[in-house]
């Protein structure tokens, strides 16, 4: 059975980096953000266009029999409702990971990266808001999340997500 698998989590802890899994669709919503007209003015507007259309897009992938990898910070569980949805429709399961640093290695990582959204992220505040996102994504978590300890190195973390997929399997 296909799967959308969701790496959740806040900025700069890894989610793009790890979405590049061998044959899935690696369906990375803040890349289809930039093909929407003055996304740099209107960042979460264009998001707000952006995510239907990438579950759309996740759908259909999911229907034709593969997996789709979405990197996507969401901290609201009626988004995580929509996602679900969406694999569902496509008759596919839907997995979510979340992935956590301390907040002080992600502020590091999004220092020393070079994303196209990190205009966003400073403007919003920088480390202000990685660590809130940190700390929304912590509350919003339940018991029932997969939680993968992203502080390591990529090539570890992968690893574990590996590991995590491979117990949501069994």
């Amino acid at each position: 059975m296909p799967r959308l698998i969701h790496l959740n989590g806040p900025t700069g802890v890894g989610k793009s980096t790890l979405a590049a899994h061998p044959k899935t669709l690696n369906l990375d919503a803040d890349e289809i953000v930039r093909l929407v007209g003055g996304w740099r003015e209107d960042f979460h507007g264009a998001v707000g266009l952006v995510r239907p259309l990438a579950l759309t897009m996740a759908a259909t992938h999911l229907a034709s029999g593969n997996d789709v990898v979405m990197p996507q910070l969401i901290m609201r569980h009626t988004e995580r409702d929509r996602f679900a949805g969406a694999a569902a429709s496509a008759g596919a399961d839907y997995l979510e990971f979340v992935l956590l640093a301390p907040p002080e290695t992600a502020i590091r990582r999004y220092r020393d990266r070079e994303h196209h959204i990190d205009h966003v992220v400073g403007a919003l505040g920088g480390d202000t808001v990685i660590r809130h996102s940190h700390d929304r994504v912590t509350a919003y978590l339940t018991p029932a999340t997969t939680v993968i300890d992203a502080a390591g190195e990529p090539g570890e973390t992968y690893a574990k997500l590996i590991d995590a997929l491979a117990g949501q399997l069994n």
